[in-house]
């Protein structure tokens, strides 16, 4: 390799080392520039990972190393702290254990995000698509202690290792504002989502809080600095909320060409379940007497992501109910017309290996499978079997609007309808697995007669006085 005086393009990455010792396990990264070897030890394996990409991406793309600190040359030594890329790396690996798949996607989303706000706007540096993949799809994700990123991330990933700002730079309000800002922002320049921008906020805030806790800052910026608040979690608009003629029309609609998913649709018309909760039910989790009012146990939640969400390596997982303890469940009631569906289909359709209710039984083309099923239904298979009954019974003009969009939908649906029959808050709460705050604010706007109530009350104040 040529050498420039202090600088040196001779490096050689060496695999990390884990050592085990009795308190704690350390993973060390060894390298050399030009004849002298360089060594660094850290308490977690992705934050050696992370290390260990960064020289080896830099080595691959031909970046001189300072032979007086083996580093890339373009790494200032001079840089104070902890950067703000190692530190977001430190979050996921504190945050990963105990987070369910969609929301480790979630937190690596919103992190994404935040270091793109974060990073400098200069001109010499790889495009913004590279850069968003580097960190998205390899940076923030599970760890790869014995890999080596994809050749086409390398180049972002040195860029990020040397740029990334330290994490004491958000101290400073004017930056911090900044970062703000441009959180508030798509991809196109549009301005995001008011749930897009809280989600990015709070992860900002959770991760200033653990940059706190490591003692990398003193106190939370974001707590001192005036912002506009964020509207509160948005009411559920009324015009997605099917009343019980056009409920039962798309059930019946289902059941004609999809009666395999019938039951599906009518567990979270009746019962109120979460549509994950109910890809997970097994025919031991149901009551369903001859006569009068069931009950279903809900005890778990069957979530599918992309691969790099899961430790396994799987797509799908099965963790526990949403805001609930790992052994904990969840009972709700299953109205008399939702046990006899349930009933004909345990009867109709062979289940799972596992008792499963709701597994594929078709492949790819639509093509049947044969027993014993192993799989759970797709979301995909359940999305196109609702929109089939859509089009099929709702009016032109119903089937563009909000109706019933999704098959969450329903959901709301039946929580409307508990609620508006006069089910005290606090059972619905119980049933729908909410806090009693949630539930009223979400579907404040779905409880009929509130209105009428009040109209007869200030209609009897601003009477005359017949005296």
């Amino acid at each position: 390799m040529n050498d420039s005086g202090s600088h040196s393009y001779d490096v050689r990455v060496w695999a990390i080392r884990k050592y085990k010792g009795k308190r704690s396990t350390t993973y060390s990264v060894r390298w050399t520039v030009g004849t002298k070897e360089w060594h660094k030890t850290f308490a977690t394996a992705r934050l050696a990972e992370s290390h260990r990409a960064m020289l080896t991406s830099s080595s691959a793309t031909g970046v001189a190393f300072d032979a007086a600190t083996g580093l890339p040359a373009s790494m200032s030594t001079e840089r104070p702290g902890v950067s703000w890329l190692d530190h977001s790396v430190e979050f996921i690996v504190m945050k990963w254990p105990d987070a369910a798949p969609k929301y480790r996607k979630s937190i690596a989303e919103s992190l994404t995000a935040i270091l793109m706000a974060v990073l400098p706007t200069r001109a010499e540096k790889p495009s913004t698509e590279d850069l968003r993949a580097a960190l998205y799809q390899w940076l923030l994700t599970k760890p790869h202690t014995t890999e080596d990123p994809p050749e086409r991330l390398q180049p972002a990933i040195a860029w990020l290792n040397a740029h990334s700002p330290p994490v004491e730079s958000l101290a400073d309000a004017s930056v911090l504002r900044d970062t703000l800002d441009r959180l508030s922002l798509k991809l196109d320049g549009r301005r995001a989502s008011d749930a897009t921008i809280a989600r990015r906020r709070s992860a900002l805030h959770n991760c200033l809080d653990f940059a706190v806790e490591r003692k990398l800052l003193d106190t939370n910026p974001l707590e001192k600095l005036k912002r506009k608040r964020l509207p509160p979690t948005p009411a559920i608009d009324r015009r997605r909320v099917a009343n019980s003629t056009q409920a039962r029309a798309l059930l019946a609609s289902v059941h004609k060409r999809d009666p395999s998913l019938e039951a599906f649709f009518a567990t979270m018309y009746f019962a109120g379940p979460r549509p994950a909760e109910v890809l997970a039910l097994r025919r031991r989790d149901c009551t369903l007497p001859k006569q009068g009012w069931g009950r279903l146990v809900l005890s778990s939640s069957y979530q599918r992501t992309d691969e790099r969400w899961n430790d396994d390596g799987n797509r799908s997982e099965e963790r526990q109910l949403k805001h609930r303890a790992a052994e904990d469940t969840r009972t709700v009631p299953a109205h008399p017309e939702l046990v006899k569906i349930l009933q004909q289909h345990i009867e109709t359709n062979e289940l799972g290996s596992d008792g499963r209710l709701f597994v594929a039984r078709t492949g790819r083309a639509g093509c049947p499978l044969t027993p014993p099923y192993t799989d759970v239904v797709s979301m995909n298979t359940i999305y196109r079997a609702w929109h089939r009954a859509r089009a099929a019974v709702l009016t032109v003009d119903e089937l563009e609007s909000m109706l019933a969009k999704r098959p969450y939908d329903l959901r709301h649906a039946c929580l409307s309808t508990w609620l508006n029959a006069g089910v005290p808050p606090t059972q619905v709460a119980e049933w729908a697995g909410h806090s009693v705050a949630v539930l009223l604010s979400v579907y404040a706007k779905c409880i009929d007669g509130e209105d009428e109530i009040a109209y007869r009350r200030i209609e009897k104040a601003l009477e005359p006085d017949k005296s």
